[in-house]
């Protein structure tokens, strides 16, 4: 298994995701190949939660079209995988520790 903070990379800091910390469910951008068992290992590392994972839910996120106009150019973002994971209830992850 690889590195847990090369499966997980960073917490997703969105309005929506923000409103799903409500129900207990937390986003994180994760690597593209990993998958549920790997991203579960490397939660259960990370934040301590063994035994509290209810469900991971992942999603393939496609990359924007992008234009530059002045240059002329044309390209895309790069796609990425998005990871939800819901947690027992009364379970708290720490994400914003050193702010």
């Amino acid at each position: 298994m690889k590195d847990p903070y090369q499966i997980i990379k960073k917490p997703l800091i969105t309005e929506k995701s923000t409103i799903l910390r409500e129900s207990n469910k937390y986003a994180f951008v994760v690597d593209v190949k990993a998958s549920r068992l790997d991203i579960r290992k490397a939660a259960e590392e990370m934040f301590d939660l063994k035994g509290k994972i209810l469900q991971i839910n992942t999603m393939q996120v496609q990359g924007k079209p992008k234009e530059q106009l002045f240059r002329h150019r044309h390209g895309r973002q790069s796609s990425w995988k998005k990871a939800i994971i819901t947690v027992k209830e009364g379970t708290t992850l720490q994400i914003f520790e050193g702010i």
